[in-house]
This record gives C-alpha cells, structure tokens and sequence, in this order.
C-alpha cells in the first residue's frame, strides 16, 4: 500500500494566476505568488508553482544580440603605394611624469610610416584628445 497524493484542482485560483501572467509576461511564479497573496489568495508557494509551470507560464527569454547575417567579404589588401592608409593614436608617459600622445600614419601597402605627429597629452588637439 502506498499513499496517493490528492491534489485539489483549483480552477479559480488558475484562472486568478493566468491573469495577471499574461498580462506581465515577465513575472515569474514568486512575483505571481505575491500578486495573488494581495488580491486575497492566502496560498503555499508551492502551489501556485505547481499550476505555473502545468500551464507553461515560464518567463519569455529576451532576444538576443543580433548578429550579422551572411559571410563577411574579406578586407582586400592594398597593391600600390598610397591605395590604403590607416591612423593610430598612441599614448605614452616620459620619466618625469609628462604625458605625449603620438599619431602614426602607415601606408598599408609598403607597411612604412608616413608621419608621426607628436603634443603633449595638456596640448593636444581636439582630435587627438580622449
């Protein structure tokens, strides 16, 4: 002999459950449980989650990071002088504590640097500021 669990359908604490879970979908069975409790609902815990999770009222999964669709075409290399160049800021600090920043500018072809543009970090442009 063993014991058979009766559990008592409740289809008017259901329906009080369902409500409001579909009308705040992000609520989970604990806030659900509260909301119940104000309206009058004196219930265990248990029970209202035993009823959410039969009627499938789990929290909807927010979306996630969208991510680009199809191959990316490969960046093309540069076969002349002067086709591409690329910029660089780049930052250092002397002995004395004074700080400089540098802007590199590089062919992309030949990988040799055009010009190196130097200010101290309390003189430096606009541009060239963080």
């Amino acid at each position: 002999m063993r014991y058979e669990v009766v559990r008592q359908d409740d289809p008017v604490l259901r329906e009080r459950l369902k409500e409001p879970a579909r009308l705040r979908r992000r609520f989970g069975y604990r806030r659900l449980h509260v909301v119940l409790r104000r309206k009058g609902h004196e219930v265990n815990h248990k029970r209202p989650f035993r009823i959410y999770r039969e009627e499938w009222l789990h929290v909807r999964r927010r979306g996630g990071r969208k991510r680009d669709i199809g191959a990316r075409a490969p960046m093309v290399l540069p076969l002349m002088l002067n086709q591409r160049w690329s910029l660089d800021f780049v930052s250092d600090q002397l002995t004395d504590g004074r700080r400089f920043r540098v802007v590199t500018v590089v062919d992309d072809c030949t990988r040799e640097c055009l010009a190196l543009i130097s200010a101290p970090a309390s003189q430096a442009p606009g541009w060239c500021a963080n």
